[in-house]
């Protein structure tokens, strides 16, 4: 009997032991936001979201730490967090949903963030930063990423300024994640995805359209739409647009509703090519007699 007891002791010291497993907690996207809207995990936890509303949704960072594909209904997207600190999110098909995750642990020894999580084809991002000894003339070594590369090369060297802040501005091409390292230490990693730019332009002397995109790779032969704003308030597309070899078309409209139209270029995320989102121009309004 003694022998027994001992080796529930035992047994039981072993429970108390065995390091805690990571955690995952589910966060459903409906059609009013975020439930629950804020979770607290550890380090090395997961948040799985899951949309179970009829429309799309896509749940991106504010700091551009995590984007989510487009989440269709009964879809999910996970993200596992490595680092200590508070991460801020929103809905970017829902601009009033917005969700926090805090992460307990030991803060990073370096810290990142992005200006925004997706630019246009030749715009600019602010990478910056904090190192943990919050002091100037620190160097750190930005590292780049850009799709489809499966490793991080330096791309610049940056001294930090005043309280250790420090900040570089990015021109990303293409989809491209962005890291600093310093004294050994590395940051979490921030994803910055690239839309092509899209423009279109009307001649009402002659009622003819231009539109242009431009990206990294060729448009030619790729197709964009000339869509209309209904009113119900949802795109409809009215013509499909053949670009040529230098990724621009001139094109007549058809023949548009009597009264005010609003149109524009939509180029599907298909059509703009791996490593690009879907894009579309600005609007352009008409006024049909």
């Amino acid at each position: 009997m003694r022998r027994l007891l001992v080796g529930l002791v035992a047994a039981s010291a072993l429970t108390i032991a065995a390091p805690a497993m990571a955690a995952t907690k589910p966060v459903t996207i409906t059609k009013n936001g975020f439930t629950p809207s804020s979770v607290t995990i550890d380090i090395g936890d997961t948040v799985t979201w899951r949309n179970s509303d009829a429309a799309r949704h896509q749940v991106v960072a504010e700091n551009g730490a995590f984007a989510s594909p487009i989440l269709r209904l009964g879809q999910s997207y996970s993200f596992t967090f490595q680092a200590a600190g508070t991460y801020r999110y929103r809905d970017s098909y829902n601009s009033g949903a917005r969700g926090t995750v805090t992460v307990n642990g030991a803060p990073p020894s370096v810290s990142i963030a992005a200006s925004q999580p997706i630019v246009l084809y030749g715009g600019q991002v602010r990478i910056a930063g904090q190192v943990s000894t919050k002091r100037a003339g620190e160097t750190v070594r930005l590292l780049a990423r850009p799709y489809p590369q499966s490793s991080f090369a330096e791309v610049a060297q940056i001294v930090t300024t005043a309280d250790g802040q420090f900040d570089y501005l990015a021109t990303p091409k293409i989809l491209s994640a962005y890291q600093v390292s310093w004294r050994g230490a590395s940051s979490i990693a921030v994803t910055v995805e690239v839309k092509p730019k899209v423009v279109i332009s009307y001649a009402r002397a002659t009622g003819v359209f231009t539109t242009r995109v431009t990206g990294g790779s060729s448009y030619a032969g790729k197709s964009v739409y000339l869509q209309r704003l209904s009113s119900l308030g949802q795109w409809v597309n009215i013509k499909k647009v053949t670009l040529n070899l230098y990724g621009s078309k001139r094109f007549f409209a058809p023949t548009l509703p009597k009264g005010l139209s609003r149109v524009r270029i939509f180029m599907t995320v298909n059509q703009a090519g791996a490593g690009y989102l879907s894009s579309m121009s600005g609007t352009w309004s008409l006024t049909r007699r």
